[in-house]
C-alpha cells in the first residue's frame, strides 16, 4: 500500500475540489474520474485576458509630496483619499488567468460499475481511474507529458471491442471560441479574447484506436467497439507563437507518431529525476487509518486521529504540484498553479506577490527542485523595463518597483481599488530575494553575476524612495503593511502609513544581498558602502506594548488582531532576522506575536496557517508545527489535497511542505540546524537529500526524536557550522576530522564533493 505515495479514492470526484490535478508546467487538467461521463477541466499557462496595458497613474508623482506631507501630519484619511485616485492603476485592474475548458468522455453503454478507483501516483505523475461494468474492467490513465507537449488519455479494457465513447470539447461560457471536428479523429478547438492584443488559442485533440471505428458525429468524435483508445490533447497560444495554430498542430503530429506506452515512459523517466530527489520517511502512527482512502484519512486526522503517512503524503503532493506546475520555459505558479476553472478567478489567479507568489516557491530550492525556480526568475526579468517605467513615472526614482501583484505580462503598476493592499511598492523587492536564496543554496557564482543588475536595480529604487522619518531613520512613504489596517490613539483607521515593520525588513534584506553580491562579485564597491550606510539607518524590529514584534513604526492596535498576515514577521521566516540562537529576546516577541495573532482567531486561511507552521519551526516548537500542520490538514485542506483558502489557493500546499522541511532542517544565520522542530509525534524517522543554504546537502536518521546519524554532502567547498542536540563526531572518508566548538556549534571545514558522517558519541 502506497500510503505516502499515493492519493486514491473509491468514489468518482463530485466537483472540481474533489478532482485530480496533472499538469506539464504548461498544460494543466483536473480529472474528476466519472466512468460514465468523465471530465478533464483543462488549462494553458498563458491563456490570460488580454495583452499588456500601460496602467501607470500619471497623476502620482505630482502627488506624492503632498501625500507624505499629509501623513507625517498623521491626516491619513486624507492621504488616503488623494490616493485612492492619484495612485491607483489606470485602468484599474491588471489581467486576469483564464481556463482552457472541460474535455468530456461520454462512455456509453456502462451499466452498475463495481471495484471503483481513483488514484494519483506521485511517484509517476499518472492518474488512473480503474473499474468493473458488465464483466469488463476498463483502465483509463491521464498524463501530461513535458517531453511530448501534451496531455494523454489512454482507455483500455480486458475483453476485446469493449470501448464505446463518445468525446468533445466544452467551449468556455461561449467565449467565441470553436470547437468542431475537422476530421473523423480530430477536433480543432480555437479561440481567446481577440481583439489587437487579445491571447489568441489553438488546440488539438487526436483520438487514436487500434480496433474498432472511429468517426465524427455532430460535433463529437466517437469510437466503438475499441480494444484501446488514446486521446491526444495539445495546446498552443499567441502569447508565444505568431503561428500558434502550427505550433499546436506540430505538438500533436510528433506525440502521434509514439505509443501511448512510448510516451508514458518517456513522462515517467522525466518526472522522476526531479522527484526521485528528495526523501522523507516518518513512523506509521495512524493505527492502520494510512491504508484508507485519502478523503477518509482527511476526515480521520479532522475527527482527532493521527496519521504521519498522510504528512508525508502531504509532503509528497507539495512537491508533485511544483513539478506538475513549474517548468523550463514555461509562467511560474500563479495563485491556483495552473488549474482553475473560472473564466473570472478569484483575485484573478494571478501573481500576488505580498506573500502568495513568494510562498509557491519557499519549499523550491531545500526540496532539491533550485531550477524549477526559472519561471519566476523569468518573470522578474519581464517585469524589470515596465518596473523602471512606473518607478520613473510614479515617484521619480532610479531602479525598478513593483506593487502587490503582477501579471503574465509583468505589469508593475498598482492592483486593485483597495486601500489595505493596493499602495504597497515592495513586490519586486521581495521577488528579488528569491534570486538571492538561489545563490545562497546553489552557491552559483555565474548565476548571480547573471542577476547582479536584477537585484541592484530593485534596490536602486529604494535609494531614492526612502525618506526620512522623525526619528532620522529612512522608511518608505506612502505604504501599508500587507492588507492590515490600524487604530490610531484618536479611533481613526488607516492602512496607508510611514514605515511598516515589512518593508525595513524587506529592505534590509535586499541590501544585504547586493551588498554581498558585490563583494562576492568583485564590482560596485562604492555602490555598497551607499547600501552599508543606508542599511544602518533602517528600523530594525522592534517590541510593541504587547510584547510583540511591532507591525507599524507607531505602536497601533490592529482593527483585525487574529488578522491572516503577519508581516512584522517577515524578519523570523523567511528571513533569518530573529532567530532563537542570536535575538533571544525579538524571539520571544515573535512568539508573543503569533500567540496574539492565534488568540483572535488568526491561521484562518490555508496560506497564513502554513506560515505559521514556517514561524514556530523557526522558534524551534515541534509540537506548535505539528498542532498547526493538523490544524492545515483539518480545516484548510480539501479532498485532493489542494490547499483551502478558502476558495482553493495552492501557496499553502508549498508553505505547508516549506514548513515540513524547516522542521527537519535550516540553514540560516550561517548555521546548518539539524532537527530544531522535531514534534514528538515524529520520534523515529529520516530524510534524505534536503538541501541547505551554503550548497550542503543533507540526510539524517533519528530515533526516540534524538539524532542518530547524518550526512552532510558538501557540493561547493564551504565551512560547514553544525548545530544538534547531541555530543557528535564527524568523519570523512572513514577518518575523524577535526572540529571546533564555536557558540554551540561545531565547525568543520569542507572540500567540494566530499561527504561527512556525522555520529552521535
Amino acid at each position: 500500500m502506497k500510503t505516502s505515495t499515493e492519493l486514491w479514492y473509491n468514489k468518482w470526484a463530485e466537483d472540481w475540489n474533489e478532482a485530480l490535478p496533472v499538469g506539464n508546467g504548461r498544460i494543466g487538467g483536473m480529472v474528476y474520474g466519472n466512468p460514465y461521463y468523465d471530465t478533464i477541466s483543462l488549462n494553458e499557462d498563458s491563456i490570460w485576458s488580454g495583452g499588456y496595458r500601460k496602467r501607470n497613474n500619471m497623476s502620482a508623482l505630482e502627488n506624492l509630496k503632498k501625500v507624505r506631507q499629509l501623513l507625517f501630519e498623521e491626516k491619513i484619511s486624507e492621504a488616503e483619499e488623494i490616493v485612492h485616485d492619484a495612485f491607483c492603476g489606470t485602468p484599474i485592474n491588471q489581467r486576469h488567468y483564464m481556463p482552457l475548458g472541460d474535455f468530456i468522455i461520454d462512455q456509453r453503454g456502462l451499466g452498475d460499475i463495481h471495484n471503483y478507483k481513483r488514484s494519483l501516483d506521485l511517484e509517476t505523475a499518472v492518474q488512473s481511474v480503474e473499474f468493473s461494468s458488465n464483466g469488463v474492467k476498463y483502465i483509463r490513465e491521464v498524463i501530461a507529458s513535458y517531453p511530448d507537449n501534451v496531455l494523454a488519455v489512454n482507455i483500455r479494457a480486458d475483453k476485446k471491442e469493449s470501448i464505446n465513447i463518445r468525446i468533445h470539447i466544452d467551449g468556455r461560457d461561449d467565449y467565441f471560441d470553436d470547437n468542431s471536428p475537422v476530421s473523423d479523429d480530430e477536433i480543432f478547438y480555437y479561440g481567446g479574447m481577440g481583439g489587437e492584443d487579445g491571447i489568441n488559442f489553438a488546440s488539438y485533440i487526436k483520438v487514436i484506436a487500434d480496433s474498432g471505428i472511429v468517426k465524427r458525429w455532430g460535433s463529437f468524435i466517437i469510437a466503438e467497439k475499441c480494444d484501446e483508445v488514446t486521446i491526444l490533447i495539445s495546446c498552443q497560444t499567441s502569447y508565444r507563437y505568431d503561428d500558434y495554430k502550427k505550433e499546436a498542430k506540430k505538438d500533436i503530429e510528433k506525440a502521434v507518431k509514439l505509443s501511448f506506452a512510448d510516451i508514458k515512459e518517456r513522462h515517467i523517466r522525466d518526472y522522476k529525476k526531479y522527484y526521485d530527489r528528495v526523501k522523507i520517511e516518518l513512523e506509521d502512527n495512524s493505527g492502520g487509518k494510512s491504508e484508507l482512502p485519502t478523503d477518509e484519512r482527511l476526515a480521520n486526522i479532522q475527527s482527532g486521529g493521527k496519521d504521519n503517512k498522510l504528512i508525508e503524503l502531504y509532503y509528497n503532493f507539495a512537491r508533485y504540484l511544483m513539478i506538475a506546475g513549474s517548468r523550463e520555459g514555461t509562467l511560474p505558479l500563479n495563485l491556483q498553479g495552473i488549474w482553475n476553472k473560472d473564466m473570472w478567478p478569484a483575485w484573478g489567479c494571478k501573481f500576488t506577490i505580498n506573500i502568495n507568489t513568494e510562498m509557491n516557491y519557499w519549499p523550491v530550492e531545500s526540496s532539491g527542485l533550485s531550477e524549477l525556480a526559472n519561471p519566476l526568475f523569468d518573470l522578474i526579468e519581464k517585469m524589470r523595463p515596465n518596473g523602471k517605467i512606473t518607478a520613473r513615472e510614479m515617484y521619480d526614482c532610479k531602479g525598478f518597483v513593483c506593487h502587490h501583484n503582477t501579471d503574465l505580462w509583468g505589469d508593475t503598476a498598482p492592483q486593485d481599488l483597495w486601500m489595505p493592499a493596493t499602495q504597497w511598492p515592495m513586490g519586486a523587492a521581495w521577488l528579488c530575494l528569491h534570486i538571492w536564496e538561489h545563490y545562497m543554496f546553489t552557491m552559483d557564482k555565474d548565476f548571480l553575476k547573471e542577476k547582479y543588475e536584477t537585484i541592484k536595480e530593485a534596490s536602486e529604487f529604494f535609494t531614492d524612495f526612502l525618506i526620512e522619518n522623525k526619528n532620522g531613520q529612512l522608511v518608505t512613504c506612502p505604504s501599508v503593511s500587507p492588507e492590515n489596517t490600524y487604530i490610531t490613539e484618536s479611533g481613526e483607521k488607516g492602512s496607508l502609513c510611514i514605515g511598516p515593520s515589512m518593508d525595513s525588513q524587506i529592505i534590509y534584506e535586499l541590501f544585504t544581498a547586493v551588498i554581498k553580491s558585490s563583494d562576492i562579485l568583485g564590482v560596485d564597491s562604492d555602490y555598497a558602502d551607499k547600501l552599508k550606510s543606508m542599511r544602518e539607518r533602517l528600523p530594525k524590529p522592534e517590541i510593541g506594548k504587547y510584547g510583540q514584534i511591532k507591525e507599524w513604526a507607531v505602536d497601533y492596535d490592529e482593527a483585525e488582531p487574529g488578522h491572516r498576515h503577519i508581516s512584522q514577521l517577515f524578519a523570523l521566516y523567511p528571513a533569518d532576522m530573529i532567530s532563537v540562537r542570536k535575538t533571544p529576546k525579538l524571539a520571544d516577541a515573535a512568539r508573543a506575536t503569533i500567540e496574539r495573532r492565534l488568540s483572535h482567531g488568526g491561521g484562518h486561511t490555508g496560506w497564513s496557517r502554513a506560515w505559521i507552521i514556517n514561524l514556530w519551526a523557526r522558534l524551534n516548537d515541534g509540537e506548535k508545527v505539528y498542532e498547526n500542520i493538523e490544524a492545515l490538514l483539518s480545516y484548510s485542506t480539501n479532498k485532493n489535497m489542494f490547499d483551502n483558502h478558502p476558495p482553493f489557493q495552492i501557496d499553502g500546499n508549498f508553505g505547508g511542505v516549506a514548513g515540513i522541511s524547516e522542521a527537519l532542517l535550516q540553514s540560516i544565520n550561517q548555521e546548518l540546524i539539524l532537527l530544531p522542530a522535531l514534534p514528538k509525534e515524529w520520534g523515529n524517522g529520516s530524510f534524505e537529500n534536503l538541501k541547505a543554504r551554503g550548497g550542503f546537502t543533507v540526510s539524517c536518521k533519528w530515533e526516540n526524536s534524538k539524532l542518530q546519524e547524518a550526512l552532510i554532502v558538501s557540493n561547493c567547498g564551504e565551512t560547514c557550522r553544525l548545530v544538534v542536540n547531541v555530543t557528535v563526531k564527524v568523519y570523512c572518508d572513514g577518518e575523524e576530522i577535526h572540529c571546533e566548538e564555536k557558540d554551540g556549534a561545531v565547525v568543520f571545514d569542507t572540500c567540494k564533493g566530499k561527504s561527512y558522517q556525522v555520529k552521535i558519541v
